[in-house]
């Protein structure tokens, strides 16, 4: 149940823009049954268009975006990818040339409704999938320019075209098969329009509902209830009892399920819940536009949509035993029951508003009752997430000693841009002025750079990326601030840099050099953070050699993704960090083969990392190798 949670918040984001859209088609719709096609109902029908026809796009956008362990651009285009792929791979013109088909009119039809809701969620599916398994993946030197996340968009191609292929056989298979069993329905008379009703909304998330439609309103079988309709060439009493059990439900019900989940959200979530409602409710009443409304519960709430298919279903039985017929041109909504009004197949349409209060009664009442007595997840009354991944003491230390930094920095406001290397922060701010260095260190900080402009590089330590991860949140909104006595808390705790364990040294410590090179002072080292001693004592080197091995037994506490800098716990809790160049996290990688993983026991002379000199000097930045004792304090440093 966790993942459908996940699922149905992750397709928020997108659905959020869909009732104005559906609106604005609207419109044109309506003015073009009015006024007949013009330049308006053309302007706003595109406007709307744009999106509603993409639905399935921007549902693998943001399932992929929402799924991923962490929401990012990489997972985003990854999904993004996979749509591209098993959509064009399966497309009609595709399918032609793959079968030797004569023309696309010979493609089995399911192809050309291949561009669904069902396909958006698998591909954002397989695109978070692929983030968060290769997100990290380490290639061999040669290629290391597609490691970490430039490798996401290539394996989720790779995967899709496995997915496109076992669609290529499934899909048709299924799709024939709901028309036929739509097909067997036609004898049924308001039975078999229930049942329909009952279906064309449980398969609503897989897109299949097409096949069904395709018997009953269009001249699959020989129906043609919504064209008949329209043309005025059906039978009065019998055209129009495929449609007309949608207005009652899309026009009253589904607001009447909107106004319950509002009531049961959340008191302190209720405003932001009431926006997506209120929108999709109206674009659900005013257009018939439901899949806003639909979609925003259809998997936080599985049961109320299940729900939700039966109350469909009877609307559809009832309105074609009483009888009342109607139809629509785009949907069940407020303007096609006004357009068609006077059409003349139209029978009873007053009895529409009547039934819808009916409905409107019933689904709020059924909603409400079930959403309390079930504590079901709608929107307002999701699980709230775990601020981060551990323990609820380290998850409040960072984010308290995030926030301690962003008020050093001048707020969050202040921040513009904010990436982090191995042990510190770098930061981009709108005012420098603004930025409290003291203030910054009593956070827990091991000192504040300056390097130039509205650069500002904050020196953290190892867990540097947890504080990263922090900043983010706070500044996105996705936790809330801790309170000023869990800032005090944590920032009064006695600690040192970057929260690493201070650690009894001897005034000397001798290790094995990490790395072939010629030993020179720290103070050569051209960056003030290293060489002015603010991360730490240490030395350096100007490397002649490729690889940086164990300069004594311990385990690996950090290696940075881009594969510069790698740091060790010693037995007796030292941490040493050897970092390859400066500035070489500007390289992304290129040039670095990280051959060990954290938590990994070495022993000393064990290879840690390789790297190109040429690829570094090629790039600009000095080769020279800071190494350094990360909690000793005055301990001096020698390498033998």
């Amino acid at each position: 149940m966790k993942f459908f949670q996940r699922l149905g918040k992750s397709l928020m984001l997108p659905i959020a823009v869909l009732p104005v859209a559906a609106i604005l088609s609207g419109i044109g719709y309506w003015i073009s049954s009015v006024a007949g096609p013009n330049v308006a109902s053309a302007f706003f029908a595109a406007a709307g268009g744009a999106l509603l026809d993409n639905l399935p796009l921007l549902f693998a956008i943001g399932v992929a975006f929402g799924m991923a362990s962490k929401s990012d651009g990489t997972a985003a285009l990854a999904g993004l990818v996979s749509y591209l792929v098993i959509t064009r791979l399966l497309s009609p013109e595709t399918v032609m040339g793959l079968t030797g088909a004569a023309d696309v009119e010979a493609v089995n039809p399911a192809f050309g409704n291949i561009e669904n809701a069902f396909i958006g969620i698998l591909s954002g599916l397989i695109g978070a999938l692929c983030y968060d398994r290769f997100k990290d993946v380490k290639l061999p030197l040669a290629l290391s320019f597609f490691s970490g996340k430039r490798s996401v968009a290539i394996v989720t191609a790779g995967a899709s075209l496995v997915v496109a292929l076992v669609l290529f056989f499934v899909w048709p298979l299924v799709f024939g098969g709901l028309v036929a069993f739509g097909e067997l329905l036609l004898g049924l008379g308001p039975v078999g329009a229930g049942i329909y009703g009952f279906l064309n909304r449980l398969l609503i998330p897989t897109g299949l509902h097409h096949a069904l439609n395709s018997v009953f309103w269009f001249d699959v079988a020989g129906i043609n209830d919504l064209g008949n309709f329209l043309n005025n060439t059906g039978t009065f009493g019998v055209t129009g009892q495929y449609m007309t059990g949608f207005f009652p439900i899309m026009m009253f019900g589904l607001p009447g399920a909107a106004l319950a989940m509002y009531l049961t959200a959340k008191t302190t979530r209720r405003k932001v819940t009431a926006g997506i409602l209120i929108a999709s409710a109206f674009a659900s009443f005013f257009v018939g536009v439901t899949e806003p409304l639909e979609f925003a519960f259809m998997f936080l709430a599985p049961p109320l949509y299940l729900l939700h298919a039966v109350f469909t279903g009877i609307s559809m039985a009832i309105s074609a035993m009483l009888p009342v017929r109607m139809g629509f041109g785009f949907s069940g909504g407020f303007i096609d029951l006004v357009v068609n009004l006077a059409n003349p197949l139209a029978q009873n349409p007053w009895l529409i508003p009547v039934m819808g209060v009916f409905w409107f009664v019933i689904y709020f009442v059924a909603f409400y009752f079930i959403i309390k007595r079930f504590d079901l997840k709608t929107p307002g009354r999701e699980d709230e997430d775990l601020e981060v991944a551990g323990s609820g003491s380290k998850g409040s230390k960072f984010h308290a000693q995030a926030s301690a930094i962003l008020d050093g920095l001048g707020g969050s406001s202040n921040v513009v841009e904010l990436d982090n290397c191995a042990t510190r922060l770098r930061m981009q701010v709108a005012d420098v002025a603004k930025v409290d260095d003291a203030a910054i260190r009593r956070a827990g900080a091991a000192g504040v750079m300056k390097p130039g402009g509205k650069s500002v590089q904050v020196i953290y330590g190892l867990e540097v990326q947890f504080v990263k991860d922090a900043m983010e949140d706070l500044i996105a909104g996705r936790v809330e601030a801790p309170s000023a006595e869990e800032v005090q808390a944590v920032v009064d705790a006695p600690s040192s840099m970057g929260g690493g364990t201070a650690t009894a040294t001897a005034t000397v410590l001798t290790l094995r050099q990490p790395v072939v090179g010629t030993i020179v002072p720290l103070t050569q080292v051209p960056d003030a953070t290293f060489a002015d001693g603010i991360m730490g004592p240490g030395v350096a080197i100007e490397p002649t050699g490729d690889t940086v091995v164990a300069p004594a037994d311990g385990t690996v506490a950090h290696v940075f993704p881009t594969g510069h800098a790698v740091a060790l716990v010693l037995a007796d809790g030292v941490e040493i960090l050897v970092h390859v160049g400066i500035d070489t996290v500007e390289m992304e990688g290129r040039g670095f083969q990280t051959l060990v993983e954290v938590g990994d026991a070495v022993r000393e002379g064990a290879p840690l990392l390789r790297f190109d000199l040429d690829a570094i000097r090629a790039a600009g930045h000095p080769t020279v190798t800071p190494v350094i004792v990360l909690n000793g304090g005055d301990t001096e440093l020698r390498l033998r």
